[in-house]
């Protein structure tokens, strides 16, 4: 019987062993890893929480506070709402074309990374930059010109620099390096991206919203603002006014939710290339007290700006467009853009952050 036991023992403990042993080689919880053309940018694949079951239609009193908000904004105001998990869509003046500014910078990154995808730019990609390269307004990179003479940066350094910093130079750089304006413009119209279009480059707009002809000397130092300041009142208002009219970067806030949309399932990029972008949009610095400052703490979020011309009491082009993914992983496309407005700055902070506070509370309820 004592023996009997004993075998019965044995024969379980073999048992348990056998389920409890790991097996041999096996690495567990590893997931394949994306690589790219230049291995030492790639970036990590998040893993994104499971989403709540999203509604279908946007909550009523969302709708009004939306329209409440964009009623007493003084100015030509577009604003978008979209959930990018479940499609519904708010806006108001969403399918008017808006002045961009550099918001535009987003398809110009866009185009380089497609490009990346099918091989024909790497970003690791050296670029030399030198003085003939140099833009105007926000440009930090001309003081590294300044005082070097050339500068050498690779693509991936480049899109950093113009989408994170805002640096026009940069921007500028990429897009001749991706084919120019006609290449952003064919990467728009083959993904149909809708009521977006591309304009001809920060040193043209700028110069031709101001009413002056482009030079490249007005890339140094101040000339560009005594240039600008030495013409005729009537002669930048009206170039101002034809620009308004129809925005060489014109672009729909409704088109540009979706298009963000779209960017974040992944279908207008690889895998790789849609991360790049992402992560790079979350380190955005510029427009801290816009929409940004209007999502809770918890949430993630990533944006992309622009800011136009001022010419009197009237400033143009000032925008936020993004991307605001809740803790349970739900995400919300986001584009307010004011064609012009006198409000003073801190009222159209509190418009845009009243915009994400809003979408951020009614998801909770």
């Amino acid at each position: 019987m004592i023996y009997f036991r004993s075998l019965v023992i044995v024969f379980l403990s073999a048992i348990v062993a056998s389920c409890v042993a790991p097996s041999a080689g096996r690495t567990v919880g590893t997931e394949p890893r994306v690589e790219t053309a230049a291995p030492r940018y790639n970036v990590p694949q998040p893993q994104r929480p499971q989403t709540i079951k999203p509604q279908n239609q946007p909550d009523p009193a969302l709708v009004r506070e939306i329209a409440d908000l964009w009623r007493s904004f003084p100015g030509t105001t577009g604003i978008a709402v979209q959930s990018i998990d479940s499609g519904w869509t708010i806006g108001h003046r969403a399918d008017e074309s808006f002045p961009q500014q550099s918001v535009s910078k987003l398809w110009v990154a866009m185009t380089v990374l497609d490009k990346v995808d099918q091989g024909l730019i790497s970003l690791s990609d050296p670029i030399r930059i030198g003085p003939d390269d140099l833009t105007l307004f926000y440009q930090p990179m001309a003081a590294e010109v300044k005082r070097q003479g050339t500068v050498i940066k690779t693509v991936y350094t480049l899109l950093e620099k113009a989408l994170a910093h805002s640096d026009n130079t940069a921007n500028d750089v990429l897009l001749h390096h991706a084919g120019g304006p006609s290449a952003v413009n064919a990467f728009i119209q083959r993904q149909q991206l809708g009521k977006v279009k591309f304009g001809p480059g920060e040193r043209l707009l700028q110069s031709r919203i101001a009413g002056l002809e482009w030079k490249q000397d007005l890339s140094q130092g101040r000339k560009f603002y005594s240039a600008r300041a030495s013409l005729p009142i009537e002669t930048r208002k009206q170039a101002l006014a034809n620009y308004l009219a129809d925005p060489m970067d014109g672009a729909s806030p409704g088109a540009i939710v979706h298009a963000l949309s779209r960017l974040a399932k992944g279908e207008l990029l690889s895998a790789n290339s849609t991360q790049v972008l992402q992560s790079i949009l979350k380190r955005t610095r510029s427009g801290p007290n816009r929409l940004k400052a209007g999502v809770p703490a918890d949430w993630e979020f990533l944006h992309k700006t622009g800011t136009g011309q001022v010419l009197g009491a009237v400033s143009t082009g000032y925008n936020d467009v993004g991307i605001m993914t809740a803790p349970d992983g739900s995400r919300y496309a986001v584009a307010v853009m004011l064609g012009d407005t006198t409000a003073p700055i801190p009222q159209r902070m509190q418009l845009m952050q009243s915009v994400t506070r809003a979408v951020a509370r009614y998801h909770r309820r």
